[in-house]
């Protein structure tokens, strides 16, 4: 029998069990899209995570507040207020003697904020910030200018906002911003108690910058650290210090220099006394990079298995061919046909399964994966779609491989019938 033969045939046998057929293809089906889902959204979570490191740069550190183990997070991550960071650390960073590396360091709180103009009222998030946040994260302006050192130290009543605030708050009235008088109030609290919030002057909007560690840059204000200290949030101590170094080379010596001098600030004796901590930004995003690494391997296991299912369904319509089939093998054996041509039509016929659930599993895999790379960009993420030849390859390999490893016995078992005893077969 040729091969065309051979393949006719087979797909007459296959089309002639419909349903068991559609049951056994979809599970490879499941498995091969799986496979290359995951490894596209592990590609493209990871370029979203190695994107943010282009935005921010690699030459950053973050002081926080309260004590953490060299991995875990600070203590303010688990909702812990600990209030031992002041505006007096982040004046004894900005010493270039000890701290020769620095190029910038500014003091941030933050907070949510309810900001009205007129009958508008718009909720976001305020950035309490020195006049040296410029000198720490790039940015243009798009109208006006950021707040001054006179302005910040003199606890100036001015705003600098964000574009999607500007747009929001301003955009159908075609009034321009600057000039305007907001009134801001602490998001978090109750407005009773703020009647009519702090009026405070837009001087600036800052040009659009997307998303950058999953937030939205555009969507906040940015006002004096007083303010935002004093005015929103009644504390005199900081939530975080930011640190821009010269060159990536020299963070590690930066953050020995550091923790020096936060040391004797906080007359540091011994390890149980410290109350800080000092992060290298590219380190978070190392280790979000490990997570999601992590996280596609458990899931492409899970997909692995998932074919594993598919490769046992065609272990068990292959067997039941054979027992359907008995008879039909012992007369093509009967008429001459050799255990190796038996065997290879059942093989063909595991391999034409696994092969169809694997092209079908490969579009449907591309088609979701570009969905999913749709609608994260549709949500503001910076979303790569990524689908490499590797996945595709070892999907199609491993469908292939699968149906070939668990097609072999039935096809041997069919081989092997005796044709007497198959022709006597009811």
């Amino acid at each position: 029998m040729n091969i065309f033969s051979t393949f006719k045939l087979i797909f007459r046998t296959l089309l002639a069990r419909k349903g068991r057929s559609f049951l056994t293809i979809l599970g490879i089906v499941i498995g091969v899209a799986g496979v290359i889902i995951i490894i596209a959204l592990g590609a493209g979570a990871q370029a979203l995570v190695l994107g943010q490191v282009t935005k921010l740069g690699t030459n950053l550190l973050s002081v926080q507040p309260g004590k953490s183990n060299e991995k875990g997070p600070p203590s303010q991550v688990f909702g812990i207020v600990v209030t031992t960071l002041t505006n007096d650390d982040a004046a004894a960073l900005r010493n270039s003697g000890r701290v020769p590396h620095a190029t910038g360091v500014n003091a941030v709180v933050r907070g949510s904020a309810s900001v009205t103009w007129g009958t508008k009222t718009v909720d976001t998030n305020f950035v309490g910030s020195d006049s040296y946040y410029p000198g720490v994260v790039s940015f243009t302006m798009t109208k006006g200018q950021f707040y001054s050192k006179e302005q910040d130290e003199g606890n100036a009543n001015v705003v600098v906002l964000g574009s999607t605030v500007a747009d929001e708050l301003f955009g159908s009235s075609n009034v321009d911003p600057v000039g305007q008088i907001i009134k801001v109030r602490n998001g978090a609290v109750n407005s009773i108690n703020q009647p009519g919030g702090v009026p405070l002057r837009v001087i600036g909007v800052i040009a659009p910058r997307g998303t950058t560690f999953f937030q939205d840059q555009d969507d906040q204000i940015f006002l004096p650290i007083a303010i935002g200290q004093q005015q929103l949030l009644g504390i005199h101590y900081l939530q975080a210090i930011n640190i821009k170094i010269d060159a990536s080379e020299n963070v590690d010596q930066t953050i020995t220099d550091v923790t020096n001098v936060l040391d004797q600030q906080h007359h540091v004796r011994q390890d149980s006394d410290v109350d800080f901590t000092v992060r290298n930004i590219a380190d978070a995003i190392s280790a979000l990079t490990t997570i999601t690494s992590a996280l596609s391997l458990f899931l492409t296991a899970m997909a692995a298995i998932a074919l594993l299912v598919g490769g046992i369904g065609i272990l068990n319509i292959m067997m039941a061919t054979v027992a359907e089939r008995t008879r039909e093998v012992g007369l093509r054996k009967a008429v001459g046909a050799t255990n190796r041509a038996i065997m290879g039509q059942f093989l063909f016929e595991a391999g034409t399964l696994t092969s169809l659930g694997g092209v079908i599993g490969i579009i449907a895999g591309v088609v979701v994966s570009y969905l999913v790379s749709v609608l994260m960009k549709a949500l503001g993420y910076d979303w790569a779609f990524i689908i490499s030849i590797t996945s595709v390859i070892l999907a199609v390999g491993v469908s292939v491989l699968t149906g070939m490893i668990f097609g072999l016995y039935p096809a041997y078992k069919a081989s092997k019938l005796n044709p007497i005893e198959a022709l006597r077969y009811e």
